[in-house]
Order: structure tokens, then C-alpha cells, then sequence
């Protein structure tokens, strides 16, 4: 893909609301079976040690869920879902790093705070959001504007 190339993403609504809806579930589940926030990074961190405590299995099987889920797709649809990475491995590991960095300092990830925080009308959340929100759009901005 050219730098000047415009990256155009697709329009699909309901996709959109049944994809919300599927996490907004899958949240308040983990919430009432086990009264724990469905933070990705947060179950994620504690699958390794030095973290050993009965809920381990119930980590690995959402963390499962998440990378079965295009596999599931695939098998019940007959086609993959379609993604496109433009970037290469150099700056994905630097991005990697960045988030994982980024969810440590928040004490949270998107889904952590911007699911389940907003929606128990955190403000830590809140604040939290509103920061990893306006620096993806200024990002964006900057990769597809400026550079």
C-alpha cells in the first residue's frame, strides 16, 4: 500500500451492533459467574507467572474463545474474515509494545476500561478512555495526513 493511498474502511452497521451486543454479553456473563471485569489484557497478564490461582482455566478458556472466534467463523461461514496489514514487523512489534505498555500505565485496556468501566460510570475509566481515544484518532491522523 502507497503512502498516499486512502485506507477506506466498510460501513456495516449491524455488524457493528451484534459485534457490541456479543461483547456487552460475554462481559456482563464473566461479571455475574465470577465477579471479575472482562479486561483482555488484565485475564491475559495472568495466565503467566507468577500468577497461580484457581481461575487460570477460566482465563485460558476466554483468551481461547477470543482467538477460536474467526475460527468458528471460518468453519460455520466457509469464508475467513479479511485483513489487510499494512505495516511491517518491525513497526507491529513496536506497536505491540506501545499498547502492552500503554494498558500498564492505564491499569486497564480498552475493553476493561471502555466496556466495563463506562458502563459502571467509572470516572477513572472514563478519563482513561477519553486519553487512549483521542491519541488513536490523533495517530491516525498523523499516519494518514501528515507522514
Amino acid at each position: 500500500m502507497g503512502a498516499l493511498e486512502i485506507v477506506r474502511t466498510a460501513f456495516t452497521p449491524l455488524a457493528a451492533l451484534l459485534g457490541g451486543a456479543v461483547i456487552g454479553a460475554a462481559a456482563v456473563l464473566l461479571l455475574l459467574a465470577t465477579g471479575r471485569i472482562a479486561g483482555i489484557s488484565g485475564i491475559a497478564a495472568r495466565l503467566l507467572p507468577p500468577y497461580e490461582d484457581d481461575g487460570w482455566a477460566g482465563r485460558a478458556a476466554f483468551v481461547a474463545g477470543i482467538v477460536a472466534a474467526p475460527l468458528v467463523l471460518s468453519a460455520t461461514t466457509g469464508a475467513a474474515p479479511v485483513m489487510h496489514i499494512a505495516a511491517g514487523p518491525v513497526v507491529l512489534v513496536v506497536a505491540g509494545l506501545l499498547v502492552g505498555f500503554g494498558t500498564v500505565w492505564g491499569n486497564g485496556c480498552t475493553s476493561g476500561h471502555g466496556v466495563c468501566g463506562l458502563s459502571r460510570l467509572s470516572l477513572r475509566s472514563l478519563v482513561a478512555t477519553l486519553v487512549f481515544m483521542a491519541t488513536a484518532f490523533a495517530t491516525v491522523f498523523v499516519v494518514r495526513h501528515v507522514l
